[in-house]
This record gives C-alpha cells, structure tokens and sequence, in this order.
C-alpha cells in the first residue's frame, strides 16, 4: 500500500462533499508529475491524505482511498469544462483520472504552518514542492500526520 497527498479548493469540492457522495472521481488534475503519480503509482487501497487548499489555514482535514485504477479523464474531452484539453485524443488521452471514496474526517485539521513547524516532516514533498496538488507521502508521514490530528492545535 501507498500513500498520497491530494489538494482540493473546499469552495470548489471539499472533503464534506466527498463524504456526501461517498465516492467520486478524481479528475482535472492538469500537472504532468500529479498526472504520472497517478497513472503509474497509484493503486485499488491506497490511502490518501484529503488536504484543503486556498483556506484558512490550510492543512490536511481527512482520509480518502483509491477506488479505482486510473482512467482516462472524461473532463480533457468535454469542451465545456474548464479542464478541456484539445490537444487530447479518445484514442491517446493526455489526462487521467482515478476514484475516491471517503474513509473519515480528522478530529482536528493539521495545518500546513504545523506541518512545516514539524521536524520530522521537512522531508515532505507537501513542504518541498507545496505546488503538487497529487504527491506522495511516506507511511511514517502519513501515520505522523494521523497521530497529530489527535492533538489540539
């Protein structure tokens, strides 16, 4: 089992609406790294760190799992979505895509300012390249990060 790191917007699709739909599809993701994490690591069972963006702080709020192995993202061919990508071809597709379905929220949010505090996660790609919106994360990190959402800020 692997572990991974995902950014949402909470104003766009936050860890409540996950909860709600119980499980969806990770699409949109329009960096060619993200996008290789996903095609050729990410498997059925691994589980993910759910992290809010573009909040105040920002920091992880729950666990996801991978549902699905990737796909090719419906949202490259649909002209209408601001993920259109028209260089991308049904039969060659550039972008993909993999479900999510929820697991839990955290007890407590463990925001990015802790995280970057935290000695033991400088190694982090969250704290090296906190562009990445698909990363992944060391099973030590990720079992820290659990252990320090127990904890009150």
């Amino acid at each position: 089992m692997r572990y991974w790191l995902v950014k949402s917007e909470p104003d766009e699709f936050s860890l409540d609406n996950l909860k709600e739909l119980k499980k969806t599809s990770w699409e949109g993701v329009r960096n060619y790294q993200a996008r290789n994490f996903m095609r050729d690591e990410m498997a059925v069972g691994d589980r993910v760190l759910f992290y809010h963006s573009r909040e105040r702080p920002p920091g992880v709020v729950g666990v996801a799992e991978v549902a699905s192995g990737p796909y090719a993202d419906p949202s490259q061919f649909d002209v209408g979505s601001p993920y259109f990508d028209a260089k991308s071809r049904a039969d060659a597709p550039r972008w993909v895509a993999v479900d999510l379905v929820y697991v839990r929220h955290l007890r407590n949010r463990v925001g990015l300012d802790r995280i970057k505090a935290t000695e033991a996660l400088q190694e982090m790609v969250l704290v090296k390249r906190p562009r990445l919106s698909v990363m992944p994360v060391s099973r030590e990190h990720f079992e820290l990060i659990l252990e320090m959402s127990r904890e009150v800020e």
